[in-house]
């Protein structure tokens, strides 16, 4: 490589009429320089790009390249390292070459592999009515008590609207009535949507993804098809899950306090359609307006809403219970004792039925995996927390110590409701027998329960304090006192 000044001087001597030979002579460069640069033709600056030399591991490339493809379907522990290959490759193959070589090889690899992948994360072009589905979590008070729940949205890609509904749990009836609420409320039903790795319609085996019956009759009866994103590909879902973020941080701050479920669910899609009077981030235009061209994609509500249950034939136990979906036991009637039940699982109830089909109680749902019991009085604190006038009839009322009992009795509503709300809370810390020896041993200290006494006494509970029932007789000790005085 010479000097451009060389080059002009080369090119400016042969315009002028010089031989090669005295041109190479008068410039100081060789014969063959002044002849590579008289006959080029274009002298445009080159984009420095370093060029790769050919290495002796190029022949065993094809090979490496399977033993890395092969490690994308084996646990990310036991994977290929870049000392593993050069053993193999050493050992199984004969190859003669160094250990630094074969990392900086397969270093090359994976860099280049990384490139490619970097490159198909493109925006991608959704059409009107097409929707993105996901779940995402957050707090919420609910009867009172701060309880993380799941909210499923739906968003459309192309006008960047979504739609966000709240339920206990991620299953196939909380899918399947989410989206009977949002298609309710906006009167039409997107053409396609894709979900997440099918969350909560179904469970991917290998490749194939294996939908609920639940969902498959949902998604045949209201006409729209479905498919799910590929495992570990982020970008075929974007949209649905800055929506999920977008949600919580605008929706669900402050934390929201909640004493009907449905009734929460009926109010949220207007409070995040009201997130779209904005300018789409790419588009300029207002969200709520390229709506407009979602709706016009959609097709229309079926003549009949569809039913979102799921059957069960669960047998009852010798007192009447039955479970399902995991340690959640429900109560039917001690006349239906080893019985089997028709029960009907909503999204949030479970709804009991003899074996003729004839109605016989309704609990709400319990999601999670700690054992619960619709029997177990603490079950009715959140609701009878708002709703005190189920008071004399509540199984918290009959299972407390009867000058427990009479004491709650003489209360008036708004102080009866303050009592609950205490039982309620520190039933959240300590559980219902503490929770009731706690209030129990306040009252007797005090003649009230109020939250400090309650607070006091759990302490007292908590820490193992000895209580002495009977008073302790100092007089021995009195005497003792008086006998060394007089000695």
């Amino acid at each position: 490589m010479i000097s451009m000044s060389k080059v002009h001087d080369i090119r400016k001597l042969k315009r002028e009429g010089e031989s090669v030979a005295s041109i190479a002579r008068i410039v100081g460069v060789s014969r063959d320089t002044v002849y590579k640069y008289v006959e080029a033709d274009d002298l445009s600056p080159e984009m420095p790009v370093q060029k790769r030399r050919a290495s002796k591991l190029d022949a065993y490339r094809p090979l490496i390249e399977q033993w890395l493809d092969e490690d994308a379907e084996n646990w990310r522990k036991q994977r290929h390292t870049a000392h593993k290959v050069w053993e193999r490759l050493t050992t199984e193959e004969g190859v003669k070459v160094s250990e630094a070589r074969v990392r900086t090889y397969v270093r090359m690899i994976r860099e280049e592999r990384q490139a490619a992948l970097a490159e198909q994360f493109l925006d991608l072009d959704w059409a009107p009515g097409t929707a993105q589905a996901d779940f995402g979590e957050a707090d919420f008070y609910v009867g009172g008590v701060r309880t993380r729940l799941s909210f499923f949205v739906l968003s459309f890609p192309f006008s960047n609207v979504g739609v966000a509904q709240v339920f206990p749990g991620e299953n196939a009836e909380c899918v399947c009535q989410a989206l009977k609420n949002i298609f309710e409320y906006l009167g039409c039903v997107p053409k396609t949507i894709v979900f997440d790795n099918a969350a909560g319609v179904g469970r991917r085996v290998c490749e194939e993804v294996r939908t609920t019956d639940l969902f498959g009759a949902f998604a045949s009866h209201y006409g729209f098809a479905f498919r799910f994103c590929n495992p570990r590909s982020g970008n075929e879902k974007g949209n649905v899950e800055r929506k999920v973020s977008y949600i919580r941080s605008n929706v669900f701050v402050p934390i929201p306090r909640i004493t009907s479920l449905e009734a929460y669910n009926a109010k949220l899609p207007a409070k995040c359609m009201a997130l779209s009077a904005k300018g789409h981030w790419r588009k300029g235009e207002p969200e709520e307006q390229l709506f407009v061209e979602d709706r016009f994609a959609m097709t229309g509500l079926p003549p009949k809403p569809f039913n979102v249950v799921r059957w069960e034939k669960p047998k009852t136990n010798r007192q009447g219970k039955f479970s399902v979906d995991g340690p959640h036991f429900y109560s039917s009637d001690p006349a239906l004792s080893e019985r089997e039940l028709i029960v009907g699982l909503t999204a949030t109830t479970v709804e009991v039925y003899d074996g003729s089909g004839a109605f016989v109680c309704s609990h709400a749902r319990a999601y999670g995996s700690a054992p619960t019991n619709s029997s177990d009085p603490a079950s009715q604190l959140a609701v009878l927390a708002v709703k005190a006038g189920g008071w004399h009839e509540s199984l918290v009322r009959s299972s407390l110590p009867d000058d427990l009992r009479e004491y709650m009795d003489s209360l008036d509503k708004p102080e009866l409701r303050a009592s609950i709300r205490l039982m309620r809370d520190q039933n959240a810390v300590s559980g219902w027998d503490a929770m009731v020896e706690a209030v129990s041993a306040a009252y007797a200290a005090t003649g009230r329960v109020d939250e400090a006494s309650v607070a006091v006494a759990a302490a007292r509970i908590g820490s193992g304090s000895v209580d002495y029932g009977e008073p302790v007789d100092l007089s021995e000790y009195d005497r003792a006192l008086g006998i060394r005085e007089a000695m």
